[in-house]
């Protein structure tokens, strides 16, 4: 499957994979291609039994089979080495584990405040010292991914812009909508973050277990 399109056949089906479940218009907007030219590109992916398209009510949208999986990697493989950039990424990656730990931990300080009884208690985000020190840990990981991204975009462009990604969203949080924090269906620090782990994994070839 080559040729002039090849280029974003490869962003398609990648971005498929970074979204999980989308419609055309997420995955045109991952791309940064128009709505109509992506959507003619996934039915493309469609016919080789690389992505399927899922209908629920009234929600459908696109993901990864197996197959599509596969060649994902396949090809983010063959780039990779093509450009001499498998040293780096991986470098990147095995700094990148300790700061998703430390990421993981500050997420389930946000969603989890322990009281005397019960130390799993959702935090209903009334004791504003504590979120403010959770916000203050999430901000101190975004800090440290500014490095990370520079480093990964000096080999691959497609990993710029997820720090400004991160940063936009706990902006938000820190201006008090919470949602920007954890919440799916915004572009929230933990949607961004799970991305970008998806991303270095997939280039790698690697799986969640490998890359823990």
């Amino acid at each position: 499957m080559t040729g002039p399109d090849s280029d974003l056949r490869t962003t398609t089906l990648h971005a498929v994979r970074l979204l999980g479940f989308a419609p055309t218009h997420r995955v045109a907007a991952r791309c940064g291609s128009r709505h109509d030219v992506v959507e003619e590109v996934l039915l493309d992916l469609e016919a080789y039994g690389w992505v399927t398209r899922t209908r629920f009510a009234s929600t459908q949208g696109w993901s990864l089979t197996e197959r599509g999986r596969a060649e994902d990697e396949r090809r983010l493989g063959e780039e990779l080495d093509r450009l001499g950039a498998r040293p780096t990424v991986t470098a990147v990656h095995q700094r990148f584990l300790p700061l998703n730990a430390r990421f993981q931990e500050a997420v389930t300080r946000w969603q989890i405040r322990p009281l005397p009884g019960d130390t799993m208690a959702a935090n209903d985000h009334s004791d504003h010292r504590w979120d403010d020190r959770v916000l203050d840990s999430l901000r101190s990981v975004g800090r440290r991914l500014v490095p990370l991204q520079a480093e990964l975009g000096s080999v691959l462009a497609r990993f710029d812009g997820y720090a400004e990604r991160y940063d936009a969203a706990l902006g938000r949080a820190t201006g008090g909508d919470h949602r920007w924090v954890d919440a799916v269906g915004v572009d929230s620090c933990h949607v961004v973050w799970i991305q970008l782990h998806e991303d270095l994994l997939a280039t790698l070839g690697l799986d969640r277990a490998d890359g823990a």
